[in-house]
């Protein structure tokens, strides 16, 4: 019967990840309700906390937005991609890998992915090599990130297991690891595929005049706005934020009040609010703008996926512990591996690192599983370019007027698979590594 209801479960993430977004959240709703009233499942916890953190998170990235800070970092990443043009496939890996080290989402890809293709172009290198490494690397900065729901879950959960887990631990940990597995992608992605002059698809759009206008008189660039003084000023309070949270991680004291230390969960959703109202009031910028950019629309429907998705797997994974500890234990204790197989598996179908680990950490930690595997193989829970459905993925093979970056004929020979699989192996094993000689 445990089995039958797994098959449930992937099927409503399956169907929901049909409708991406907001529709992963509402199709698990139904899968939820099927669990408890018709499977008779106990109803699991709502991730309230979660969702609060990436609210208050994405509040303070769109008022960044809206303040005109992300064209700011947009233009400083430019001139760094123009400056050395030659290496832009390495180079370009680890900008949005930055930017979402810095921001906490991915999202922010779709701002420098057509910059990517310009660059790549105009320098008669293959514009998939560059963009299909930026668009994981802007995924793989996700585990790395202290802003990040996957992250503060982890830190919210594993430091009430072990008293001793900071942020740093965490970090100390994915940062490293996932920095590596990038670079050791972009190694790979500077051979990949022919060269532009043997690319037969490249060549027959070189034939259409339409097409090959499209291609060769892409003028796209982010540095010919002048942006007005408040937007740099945005992006420095944005940094200090992001140090504040770091130093009231590193020094616990700062945040014990009448003798009870306040979980860096709760620090993290009042940093974000207030520093958003201070580049509110520093930038003077318009509250209206700040419900239209591309952050808050992609962080509030993420929040919605998390609610219903994590809602629904809570209440099947409490249901089946028992008997998942009576079998499995033995075999994740025995090859720590498989619990990242399960966490990449689960990743394939939910498309969010922070939903797949609010299902899987409360699994590991139930089994008994230390806080060096389960921080180590945190990388792992990033799966989703296995199935080119994410929104990141489709919108770099449509940035990509030389259509070197593609799905390929059989679905899965796409442009994002190999450094996909390059960059989470490799995060992963130097990750456990890492985590067993800090633990």
């Amino acid at each position: 019967m445990l089995i039958l209801q797994f098959v449930f479960l992937l099927l409503m993430l399956y169907l929901g990840s049909r409708f991406g977004g907001i529709g992963l959240g509402v199709v698990s709703g139904i899968g939820l309700l099927v669990e408890i009233f018709i499977f008779k499942m106990a109803p699991g916890s709502p991730p309230v906390n979660v969702m609060l953190i990436i609210m208050a998170v994405v509040t303070c990235a769109s008022i960044l937005e809206a303040a005109g800070g992300l064209k700011y970092m947009l233009q400083v990443a430019e001139r760094i991609l123009r400056r050395h043009p030659e290496r832009v496939t390495i180079i370009a890996p680890i900008v949005t890998y930055t930017m979402t080290l810095m921001l906490g989402t991915g999202h922010a890809v779709y701002s420098i992915m057509p910059i990517i293709g310009d660059v790549a172009i105009k320098n008669k290198i293959r514009p998939e090599r560059p963009m299909a490494a930026a668009s994981v690397a802007s995924q793989m900065g996700i585990t790395g990130s202290p802003l990040s729901a996957a992250v503060v879950f982890y830190l919210t959960s594993m430091s009430e297991m072990t008293s001793g887990i900071t942020l740093f631990h965490i970090l100390g940990v994915t940062i490293p690891a996932t920095f590596l597995g990038t670079l050791l992608m972009s190694l790979y992605s500077m051979r990949r595929g022919v060269e532009l002059e043997d690319d037969k698809e490249y060549q027959r759009r070189m034939q259409d005049p339409n097409l090959r206008e499209k291609i060769l008189s892409t003028t796209a660039t982010s540095l010919d706005e002048q942006l007005p003084a408040s937007a740099r000023n945005s992006v420095v309070l944005f940094l200090l934020a992001l140090a504040s949270i770091v130093a009231v991680a590193m020094f616990p004291t700062v945040r014990t009040v009448q003798g009870s230390t306040i979980g860096m969960s709760t620090i993290i959703q009042m940093m974000m609010l207030a520093f958003g109202g201070i580049i509110l009031l520093v930038t003077k910028t318009p509250t209206s703008r700040v419900p239209e950019g591309v952050v808050f629309k992609s962080g509030m429907v993420a929040a919605l996926a998390i609610f219903g998705i994590a809602w629904m797997s809570d209440t099947y994974f409490q249901h089946a512990m028992p008997t998942f500890q009576a079998s499995i234990v033995g075999m994740v204790q025995n090859y720590p591996w498989t619990f990242a197989l399960a966490m990449f598996v689960v990743s394939v179908v939910v498309n969010s690192q922070a939903a797949v680990c609010r299902m899987m950490l409360p699994v590991g930690m139930a089994m008994g599983l230390p806080p060096a595997v389960l921080i180590g193989l945190m990388p792992s829970c990033y799966g989703y370019f296995f199935i080119p459905n994410y929104p990141s993925d489709i919108a770099t093979c449509n940035f990509d007027a030389s259509g070197t970056t593609r799905i390929g004929k059989f679905y899965f020979n796409h442009s994002f698979m190999v450094p996909g699989l390059i960059s989470v192996s490799t995060a992963c094993v130097a990750g456990y590594f890492i985590a067993n000689a800090i633990f």
